[in-house]
């Protein structure tokens, strides 16, 4: 393709989409039974909680595999799903621009095609990394062109086992009216990204400050209040450096970042890990190579691209501590006061950009999973040198991202239930918050529930095949139309 190559517009390009989704139909028909609920009314084949990247590309993956009672709901307003327009606070997006991601390998579903029918070959050529504006922009496109429908302003409030057979439930609100809406699935996938299922974290010597003197890095911030303030950040990865630099363009007389480690993690192992063999198969690693790669690099953390550390070191006002982390906090004369091990500052207000911590516990619609769900901690005990409370922590999920029992035989309904969101990462990887990750870990996560879709139902398609009864042709004498190519396959109660 020619670096001259012209902007064809947005109406061609989905004429292409289209035509390529035809092309790749096959086959096509309807064939997962309709089951129906005590009140008669058909059942979700599968409820998606979260309407941002992972959420969509499970709902396209869905739709291609001829599943088509899926409801997809986000408790955010359209548009800002995920943290692209509200906290993330980057101006572009980490990761290359060469990234696939929900399109699932269809080119025309790209991005980069996306890019290109707008701006042409030669701004794609010139671009560095993908504006996370674009990305906003780019998603809410894939759900016009892929024809999904998410209902926003929807939130789920509990996930729990159903009365009726092997169903799951799952209470739904209206964030505007209030209304509650009770809701039976097959399957339920939670693909909310990086939130969900835990808190972000925030040391007790700061959450004990009053809540006027600091803010989590994941919360809404009004920068332009911190115009001449001394400004503390805590943290020594890419969002809290975002939230300095935010802090420094709006005016901030100074910005002191400090983090625990005695030098900033500039290699990015994450970089390393980009490969199909990890991305694809990391899964299938024995519990014992699992968490060692998983230990590592999540004791590592990701380094920060160089735009990152050019856009805060640019600035007279920023500092960095190194060695430093915050051994108290202290409200004194309008400020906070700030000991680490080889000094005492103060600051005007306090950003902590601290990290998320997995917790099941922490919110109410996991109360039933945690109450029976296996954590790594209770199935996998490492040697004395790799011990890490925290990635105990994290949900044990099965090979298809399914939540598995911690005592077998006590919560059937888990294995309905499935994970795709950063609780996904010691058990999967990259996954369920990333990018680069999606274009294996969805189809996995999907496979798992078409297999167990046609497992469950393997009478109904075992009666069906011994009624399938279509010629291919008629002879001399026989009068009819032709048959339909595909079995219509009939509803259960």
């Amino acid at each position: 393709m020619s670096d001259a190559g012209p902007a064809i517009g947005l109406d061609a390009l989905e004429a292409r989409v289209r035509d390529d989704l035809r092309i790749i139909s096959y086959p096509d028909g309807n064939w997962v039974p309709e089951r129906r609920g005590p009140d008669g009314r058909p059942v979700l084949d599968v409820l998606v909680i979260g309407g941002e990247q992972g959420g969509l590309a499970i709902a396209h993956a869905l739709k291609r595999a001829r599943i088509d009672r899926v409801r997809i709901v986000d408790r955010a307003p359209e548009g800002l799903e995920g943290p692209w327009m509200t906290y993330a606070r980057m101006p572009t997006l980490r990761s290359p621009k060469e990234v696939n991601g929900p399109d699932l390998d269809i080119p025309s579903l790209s991005f980069r095609a996306w890019f290109v029918a707008q701006h042409g070959e030669a701004e794609w050529s010139a671009l560095n990394k993908i504006a996370k504006e674009d990305w906003a922009s780019y998603l809410l496109w894939l759900r016009r062109a892929l024809d999904i429908r998410i209902e926003n302003g929807i939130s789920a409030e509990r996930i729990s086992p159903s009365d009726f057979g092997d169903l799951v439930a799952a209470e739904l609100v209206d964030m505007a009216s209030g209304a509650r809406e009770s809701v039976l699935a097959r399957k339920i996938v939670v693909a909310t990204g990086i939130e969900t299922p835990g808190k972000w974290w925030t040391p007790e010597e700061v959450a004990a400050l009053d809540r006027s003197y600091w803010a989590h890095a994941s919360a809404n911030i009004d920068f332009e209040s911190l115009k001449g303030r001394r400004v503390a950040v805590l943290g020594a990865g890419a969002s809290a450096f975002d939230n300095a630099a935010m802090a420094l363009e709006a005016g901030a007389a100074r910005v002191t970042v400090c983090c625990r480690r005695e030098d900033l993690q500039r290699v990015q192992p994450f970089k390393w890990l980009s490969f199909p063999g990890f991305l694809g198969h990391f899964a299938e690693l024995d519990d014992s190579w699992r968490w060692r790669f998983m230990n590592h690099l999540l004791t590592l953390r990701e380094a920060f691209p160089r735009e990152t550390w050019e856009r805060v070191a640019k600035h007279e006002a920023f500092e960095l501590l190194t060695g430093a982390p915050w051994l108290s906090c202290r409200a004194a004369g309008g400020g906070v006061e700030i000991e680490t091990p080889g000094q005492t500052f103060e600051a005007d207000y306090l950003i902590v950009g601290t990290g998320f911590d997995i917790d099941l516990p922490a919110l109410p619609e996991f109360s039933d999973i945690a109450a029976n769900a296996a954590l790594w901690r209770d199935r996998f005990h490492p040697p004395a040198s790799e011990e890490n409370p925290r990635l105990g922590r994290y949900p044990y999920l099965d090979s298809t991202f399914a939540f598995q029992e911690r005592v077998p035989g006590t919560a059937p309904w888990l294995s309905h239930v499935r994970l795709f969101t950063f609780g996904a990462t010691v058990s999967f990887g990259p996954s369920g918050s990333s990018i680069n990750a999606m274009k294996f870990a969805v189809p996995r996560l999907v496979s798992g529930i078409v297999r167990d879709l046609f497992t469950e139902d393997v009478e109904q398609h075992w009666d069906s095949l011994k009624d399938y009864n279509l010629p291919e042709f008629l002879l001399p004498g026989e009068n009819g139309e032709a048959a339909p190519q595909q079995p219509v396959i009939g509803r259960t109660a």
